[in-house]
């Protein structure tokens, strides 16, 4: 009998993707190619949810500062996917891998059919060894780039946690700059601890959410919480690691002590 796949979600954000210029860092972007495209073929579908299109844009087209016009990020958006997917498509080709482009609105993960249909997308891809690469559609949807009333995805963690649920996944990697959940900020506080495992999602853990992070980026610690939440009611262990040592998530695949893991209720269960 064919032993099942086991599946994952990989989200990195964008100060693991880009220079604090804005550039790409193409030999951070090599280095989680490599180590993706070895897990896949080592038996794990993989998925791959990818920030960096407004910073990427923003550099491509040569403008001082990142836009503030919601139209004029968009643009940026529109033209850093394309670069972005264009480097994505060269990496993994080198380790013998093929990709795929989904883009993302809040309406594709709210209406039913929709999302039906998409869970039916991932699956075929996964089915035919490709790996899906995802990020959320800025050049239509201004859930992230811009505060709004209805907001369904508005972060990539978010984003990330949504797509581990629709696809049934066991395990949801977030590669950040921090290595990750500590009791106090680890930037201002030398003597932070970091915690290990998290079973349940208490008042006092919610308190450990700092602010946002850097300006490449819109996501922080509230927002890998709350992408947490969302995975953990939907049977996937969640894991915060930090971005610049990708080769980690061999051990993480492998159940090791690396950054701080948040079990599902289903694998507390089990345990």
């Amino acid at each position: 009998m064919k032993e099942a796949k086991q599946r994952i979600v990989v989200k990195v954000g964008t100060s693991t993707l880009t220079h604090s210029s804005g550039s790409l860092d193409l030999r951070s972007m090599e280095r989680l190619v490599r180590v993706l495209s070895d897990l896949s073929g080592g038996g794990w579908e993989v998925i791959l949810v990818t920030s960096g299109a407004i910073a990427v844009g923003t550099a491509k087209m040569g403008l001082a500062e990142r836009p503030r016009e919601l139209r004029m990020k968009q643009a940026a958006a529109a033209v850093g996917q394309c670069r972005m997917m264009h480097i994505y498509d060269k990496l993994f080709s080198e380790y013998n891998c093929s990709v795929a482009q989904i883009l993302l609105t809040g309406d594709d993960v709210e209406d039913p059919e929709r999302a039906a249909h998409l869970q039916s997308t991932f699956s075929a891809l996964l089915e035919l060894g490709v790996i899906p690469v995802v990020n959320e559609n800025d050049s239509v949807s201004s859930a992230e780039i811009e505060t709004g009333s209805h907001k369904v995805l508005g972060d990539n963690d978010t984003l990330s946690a949504i797509v581990a649920s629709l696809c049934g996944a066991e395990l949801l990697v977030l590669l950040s700059d921090i290595d990750g959940l500590f009791d106090a900020d680890p930037h201002t506080h030398p003597n932070a601890k970091r915690l290990h495992q998290v079973t349940a999602l208490t008042p006092e853990i919610m308190e450990m959410a700092g602010g946002a992070g850097t300006w490449r980026g819109t996501g922080g610690m509230a927002t890998k919480l709350s992408a947490a939440r969302i995975a953990m009611d939907a049977g996937c262990d969640m894991v915060i690691t930090n971005g610049q040592r990708p080769e980690d998530l061999y051990g993480i695949c492998e159940g090791q002590d690396i950054g701080t893991r948040f079990l599902s209720q289903a694998r507390i269960c089990f345990s």
